[in-house]
């Protein structure tokens, strides 16, 4: 019976969804008669050995994945889980996104001392997030709040805030979904207040190319909607050429109005900020060509100067 081992981050949250998407994996291969089993492999990447510093100043892309992609080039790991929003635009050679399942909430999501909503915070709150991305939307719709950076994995991070000096922090609403923590979240923000990281939510689920019978198995994982979705996210990240560490966000939905005689059409929003939120540039247009769908969107932002304050942030 062949084998197969799954790479992973060795946080809670990353061994969650990996043990979820793993358990899937198995009914799937035993709906369809593929004789396997799974060996879970922990891998620890540079985001997660480095914990005091911002994501932004750590510098580089894939932060998350690159020791975790590594492994799987040099053939120690068969899949990867990655959670998408972690993903940079370009992949090493050879490796290629194999399914992208599911996807779960993909709003942001508040946690506060006292279970308030983002508007009942008081003047003035001190709100913990490492996000570029949600500090510049934060700042943009609450100029009062004071934000300061908070980095860690879930449990940590929520551990600061009942311990230290925090009204509220920011995290991602699938992680506390995916751990069962729901009932910690104060609020959920909607898009149109604090727009989603690209992929947020999704699932990576990558492998190598080459891999005949990994690519099989997991074309049955593949949740299509979802799917379609984050190309358009991620051709809009790839074109500002963004990533974690730069205040970008983006979403995409199916439009109700598709019907499937025809290709869906996409609704996709993308936005660029600058890290106080006093500059906050956002844009939406519809395609069923997702590619070209988050191309036209982000070149709408280039036009208004998206670049150049993504050039500022860089430096």
């Amino acid at each position: 019976m062949k084998t197969i081992i799954v790479g992973t981050r060795q946080s809670a949250l990353a061994l969650t969804q990996t043990g979820q998407a793993v358990e899937l994996l198995k009914q799937l291969a035993a709906e369809h008669h593929i004789e396997c089993q799974f060996e879970i492999k922990k891998i620890v990447t540079k985001g997660d050995r480095i914990l005091d510093v911002t994501l932004s100043k750590v510098g580089g892309k894939g932060l998350f994945v690159k020791e975790i992609e590594q492994a799987l080039v040099d053939g120690e790991i068969d899949i990867a889980v990655h959670s998408m929003k972690d993903m940079p635009f370009e992949l090493p050679e050879g490796l290629v996104v194999g399914a992208v399942p599911l996807r779960e909430d993909p709003r942001d999501a508040l946690i506060t001392r006292g279970n308030c909503s983002l508007d009942e915070l008081p003047q003035g709150a001190l709100v913990g997030t490492s996000s570029l991305r949600r500090a510049s939307q934060l700042q943009h719709y609450r100029p009062d709040l004071r934000i300061e950076s908070i980095r860690g994995n879930i449990d940590s991070r929520l551990r600061k805030l009942d311990e230290e000096n925090f009204d509220a922090i920011l995290l991602a609403a699938a992680g506390l979904h995916r751990i069962g923590w729901q009932d910690r979240i104060s609020a959920y923000l909607p898009p149109e207040v604090c727009l989603p990281a690209v992929g947020q939510g999704a699932l990576c689920i990558e492998c190598r190319g080459g891999d005949a019978f990994v690519m099989d198995l997991l074309s049955r994982f593949q949740h299509e909607p979802t799917a379609l979705a984050v190309r358009a996210e991620r051709a809009f990240l790839g074109r500002l050429n963004g990533g974690c560490q730069v205040p970008l966000g983006a979403y995409a939905r199916i439009s109700e109005s598709s019907s499937g005689s025809q290709p869906p059409l996409l609704t996709l929003t993308g936005m660029v900020g600058t890290p106080d939120g006093r500059i906050m540039l956002k844009e939406s247009a519809s395609s069923s060509d997702p590619e070209a769908l988050g191309l036209l969107v982000a070149d709408k932002l280039i036009a208004q100067g998206a670049d150049h304050i993504l050039a500022e942030v860089r430096e």
